[in-house]
């Protein structure tokens, strides 16, 4: 499905012609069953566990922790192998195969095991999802980033399916739910299948150009390939230590603060309606919102830099959790969760746009697992402990107030060690040497990215 040229920094494509090529809508298709499985799966596990598994709450937060712990460890690799695939699909196929497997695994591996010692289950349980939700996750954003750069259409406006899908999962997840809970995971399969489809069909570029735009070695230098030096040279880079930094204390927060929050929320209603069901209500207009944010996104992001995207997310969900801390009425409550549909679609698509920019791009994966993922999954296990026993100690509301300095802390330090990344975009550069030399801070060169341009 090449459908097109590659684009280049001098003729970035338009968001109206993204629409009328077929890999756009392809690519879309993946998010899209790919976020309906991940959705279902999160909605609904923590219920499931309980009264279908008849688990424990102890084994129920060992699952939690199991899927953090395997996505820790797997996710280096992940983005490794996936650096050294480039453009080829083996790695994502066995994402989605774990995928089509969950219906079969909780009806016919996970009960009996579960049954037998619900803390074993707990472990097979969470190393299985964490195959294709937590570590698996990394790579559907990863491969689809690639190919985005390599086929010529803006990542933040395909990205927007996935967002539709979890709109859509969570309110058709609740009819399947009721007619019997077991058939979630047989609709995660579904999913898993038609995305398997889309996967099959999906074509990305085999030229040269192509192969230069998303970010893979020239055929001219076809010995270059991704080393551990060159992602040991990521690890030294300063923009890059300050990303994880920022991730660490921001990204990871937003999931702390979220953990909790409908349970925060609930004392709050007042009225006759069920405070979960409002709550429910309200996630759904998020996501909806989200989706809509997520088409203007990228052009703000082009307008004001990555690195200015990333401040403004974290200036945003610092608003969020000190007015939910200050400001408890239950439409100003609503009002603070329904900020996270701004919030999302600038840390989606400033992370993408940061790392494509100021990083080598032939292990963009590795940066996006390792930069963002592992350093997220390090900041919940740490700050969901931390903020755990703080809630118990001294109520949610000051817990809130001590987050958001952590937050604007974490952002000014991170703003001070991360480079502008508006240089880079406006020469076409990456922070970097393309061809593995010493990343470097200061020196530009030369860049497929056509995002850079300001598309």
């Amino acid at each position: 499905m090449s459908d097109a040229a590659p684009a280049t920094a001098a003729t970035p494509p338009s968001a109206r012609a993204s629409l009328t090529k077929p890999s756009f809508w392809n690519f879309g298709g993946l998010f899209f069953f790919y976020f309906a499985i991940w959705q279902l799966a999160f909605t609904f596990l923590p219920r499931w566990l309980e009264t279908e598994a008849g688990m424990g709450s102890g084994a129920r937060g060992l699952v939690s922790s199991v899927m953090a712990l395997t996505a820790f460890c797997l996710q280096p690799f992940y983005g490794y192998i996936q650096d050294r695939l480039g453009l080829r699909k083996n790695l994502f196929a066995f994402v989605v195969l774990m995928g089509a497997l969950t219906g079969p695994f909780f009806a016919f591996v996970f009960v009996p095991v579960a049954q037998a010692n619900e803390y074993l289950g707990a472990v097979v349980g969470g190393t299985f999802l964490s195959l294709s939700l937590n570590a698996g996750v990394g790579i559907v954003e990863a491969f689809n980033e690639r190919s985005s750069r390599a086929l010529g259409f803006e990542y933040g406006h395909v990205r927007l399916f996935g967002s539709v899908a979890g709109a859509l999962a969570s309110l058709v997840g609740g009819f399947i739910w009721a007619s019997d809970p077991d058939n979630v995971w047989w609709a995660g399969s579904f999913s898993a299948v038609v995305l398997g489809v889309l996967l099959l069909v999906a074509r990305t570029p085999r030229t040269q150009q192509a192969a230069e735009a998303a970010g893979g070695p020239a055929a001219q230098e076809p010995k270059t390939r991704v080393s551990m030096a060159t992602v040991r040279q990521l690890l030294t880079n300063r923009s890059f230590v300050g990303f994880m930094v920022l991730m660490f204390g921001t990204a990871a927060l937003y999931d702390v603060f979220d953990q909790q929050f409908p349970n925060y929320f609930a004392r709050f209603v007042t009225g006759d309606l069920d405070p979960q069901v409002l709550f429910s209500r309200i996630v759904f207009v998020q996501i909806l919102a989200e989706a809509l944010i997520m088409v203007v996104t990228p052009f703000i992001i082009n307008k004001i830099g990555a690195k200015n995207g990333l401040m403004v997310f974290g200036a945003i969900l610092v608003v969020r959790v000190l007015g939910s801390a200050l400001f408890t009425h239950t439409s100003l409550l609503i009002v603070w969760r329904l900020l996270a549909a701004v919030e999302m679609p600038f840390m989606l698509i400033s992370v993408m746009k940061y790392i494509t920019r100021m990083f080598d791009v032939r292990i963009s994966a590795t940066a996006y697992m390792i930069g963002f993922n592992m350093a997220k999954q390090v900041g919940i296990v740490i700050f969901s402990a931390v903020f755990g026993f703080a809630y118990d100690a001294i109520g949610f509301g000051h817990t809130y107030l001590i987050m958001a300095v952590v937050i604007a802390a974490v952002t000014v330090v991170a703003a001070l060690i991360m480079r502008d990344d508006r240089h880079h975009a406006l020469t076409g550069g990456v922070d970097g040497a393309a061809g593995g030399g010493p990343a470097r801070d200061d020196v530009p060169v030369a860049s497929a990215d056509p995002v850079a341009s300001g598309r």
